[in-house]
């Protein structure tokens, strides 16, 4: 009875570390969007990483991003997607100087 008792609360153990886990790894996530710059115009591709309370509520990003981009004037003109690591890769070579910036 006592192995089964052990045995038990290991598989129970083990299966929240798992989803404690998981839930920290799906927490990183990151946005692509375009943005301007006026007097002159200049327009940019980015890449930035998103706080942590946006992507575990998958909240809405775009107030986020805008905040970040206008502190360094930039207005933000669209967000393209939301994605995890895997996606990072992909995007760096196009967002340039504008990859994790802000």
């Amino acid at each position: 009875m006592k192995k089964a008792w052990l045995l038990a609360t290991i598989i129970l153990h083990a299966g929240a570390l798992a989803l404690f886990s998981a839930g920290a790894a799906d927490a990183a996530c990151y946005a692509d969007y375009k943005a301007k710059r006026d007097n002159p115009l200049r327009l940019h591709y980015g890449v930035m990483k998103l706080p942590d309370a946006i992507c575990a509520a998958r909240r809405d990003p775009v107030p986020a991003v805008e905040r970040r981009l206008e502190k360094h004037r930039w207005t933000l003109l669209t967000v393209l997607s939301v994605f995890g690591e895997e996606g990072l890769q992909d995007r760096k070579e196009s967002a340039g100087e504008f990859f994790l910036r802000f």
